[in-house]
């Protein structure tokens, strides 16, 4: 039979802003993308997992101005930042790019090459109200009052009247098409209230969209007319393509971008929803397949805020709760899409209660009982009893659920597939008693280990994609070969073989208890 080449998956983070430093809200997208990007993985796809660093504008100008700093001195150290949390995270992305790299600059100028040779932009005079936090214009039926009566930006921002010449494109000519492409492919904007959200405002009718800027040139030059420098959103977007080695549609191009996903924040649904894929339709390029837009975290029930001083830094949360733990709260609390409140209440509650008693547990119980009673040296099987070959049916075909929990990016609905199967198997220990059997039945007694060591592969299995590391001690433990972890090793045809010599058992996610000096003493 011939060889067939795996499916492509392309996933993208936003790539994150550099006047800023990386907080809980960054490592909530980049952890869900390292979820999807490594269950594909698993599950044999042939997976481009991006992310880097947004670092032309005003804003960026103007913080390094106040710091005495070049631009590109200031991006350097900042970008940096952004890698060390992907690395503290464990993320396994394949690239990181950064809107400064000369490969994205030239795929920048042939976008708006391409897009200029097809009649989309025009040159005239833009007045309007901009907000340089926001790195946006609004209109004035979108302002609000300030303490002080000033105009402020539906997001607070101060904003100001600008005038300049400016390249604009002609958005308003796509407003059909893009209405065209939503109601053709309703799973192209996730979850359906962004959805919704786009599709009214497109339908209330688009205006043709500036794009370039000539009051700072810390930017992507304009080709043919460089006292322009682009507009952030034409620059930061076409990142994307960038790493996909645009210009050239041939080679990585062609093979991932046909499944490309962007994840983003709901702050940035428009941008990527209207504007992304009015530009590529304009290029004659392909939109993305699917925008996920995921909602923000509160802490304690207040809205994160510098001046509130309530920032999360997610270093600092994996130095106190374990990145695992980290991971598995942040993809388990809350229907992803949604917001969600972190407390330390709640983060205690999912280590304890799940990973600890339930999980942990489990994988404990099992592998030790074999330690103590057995010399470390897995038992054979006996003849099945009907309750062990349902329990390890359903353990083989949790990857079902799962998997179309993800496909959705219902993270919390992938777990709770997968806890059906950890509560279930806990049950089954606990009706089976091995350490009963052990006195009245050692051969079932065998038959209820192996079971139990077999439940534990498939849980470790299923388990990699959200907390690759403790997961993989799960596999380790139980002898599981490197090359033997994908999803096409779930199931009896790939089971555990009786009489391995299994290594020392340890705890995989052990309780967390607060320090004496966070509980007030």
């Amino acid at each position: 039979m011939p060889v067939t080449e795996p499916e492509t998956f392309y996933i993208t983070t936003p790539i994150y802003y550099v006047n800023d430093k990386p907080h809980i809200g960054h490592a909530y997208t980049t952890i869900a993308c390292d979820v999807i990007a490594r269950f594909k993985r698993l599950d044999g796809y042939n997976v481009k997992f991006l992310t880097g660093t947004d670092e032309h504008g005003q804003k960026i100008a103007k913080a390094a101005q106040e710091q005495g700093i070049d631009p590109i001195a200031l991006c350097e150290r900042n970008s940096q930042t952004f890698r060390e949390l992907a690395a503290t995270l464990n993320i396994s992305n394949d690239d990181f790019i950064r809107t400064t790299e000369p490969r994205h600059i030239a795929a920048c100028q042939a976008l708006w090459i391409e897009l200029e040779k097809n009649g989309h932009i025009y040159l005239s005079k833009y007045a309007g109200w901009y907000a340089v936090r926001d790195e946006a214009f609004y209109n004035e039926g979108e302002l609000t009052k300030g303490p002080k009566g000033e105009k402020l930006a539906p997001t607070g921002a101060p904003v100001d009247w600008v005038e300049e010449e400016s390249y604009f494109f002609k958005l308003s000519a796509f407003q059909d098409k893009l209405l065209a492409m939503y109601d053709a492919n309703p799973e192209v904007i996730g979850p359906k209230s962004r959805f919704n959200e786009v599709r009214s405002f497109v339908k209330g009718g688009l205006r043709d969209l500036s794009i370039s800027r000539t009051t700072f040139s810390w930017g992507v030059p304009v080709p043919g007319n460089e006292k322009h420098v682009m507009y952030v959103w034409i620059d930061a977007l076409t990142n994307y393509i960038a790493a996909l080695s645009y210009p050239d549609t041939t080679k990585d191009f062609a093979a991932y971008w046909p499944n490309a996903m962007h994840m983003v924040g709901k702050d940035i649904i428009r941008f990527h929803c209207v504007y992304w894929p009015a530009f590529l339709m304009a290029a004659k390029l392909a939109p993305p397949k699917r925008v996920f837009a995921h909602g923000w975290w509160t802490v304690e029930g207040q809205k994160m805020s510098k001046s509130l001083g309530n920032t999360i830094d997610p270093n600092t949360l994996v130095g106190k709760y374990g990145l695992d733990q980290v991971r598995y709260f942040l993809m388990r609390e809350i229907p992803f899409g949604n917001d969600g409140d972190f407390s330390e209440a709640a983060i205690s509650g999912r280590i304890n209660g799940e990973l600890a008693n339930e999980l942990g547990n489990l994988a404990q119980r099992g592998l030790g009982f074999i330690s103590k009673n057995l010399g470390g040296v897995l038992p054979g099987p006996g003849p099945y009893m009907p309750e062990d070959i349902d329990i390890l049916k359903t353990c083989a075909d949790a990857i079902a659920p799962v998997r179309i929990a993800l496909n959705a990016q219902a993270f919390d609905k992938a777990l709770d597939a997968i806890w059906v199967q950890v509560r279930a198997a806990n049950g089954y220990v606990d009706k089976q008693a091995p350490w009963a059997l052990k006195k009245t039945d050692p051969a079932r007694m065998n038959t209820v280990l192996y079971v139990m060591a077999e439940i534990v592969r498939h849980l470790g299995i299923l388990m990699q994609p959200f907390v690759p590391i403790s997961a993989n001690k799960m596999l380790d433990q139980l002898g599981v070969a490197a090359g033997a972890r994908s999803f096409a090793h779930l199931g009896p045809a790939h089971a555990l073989k009786g009489g391995s010599l299994l290594p020392p058992p340890s705890p995989v996610f052990p309780r967390w208890v607060p320090h004496v000096t966070e509980k007030g003493a």
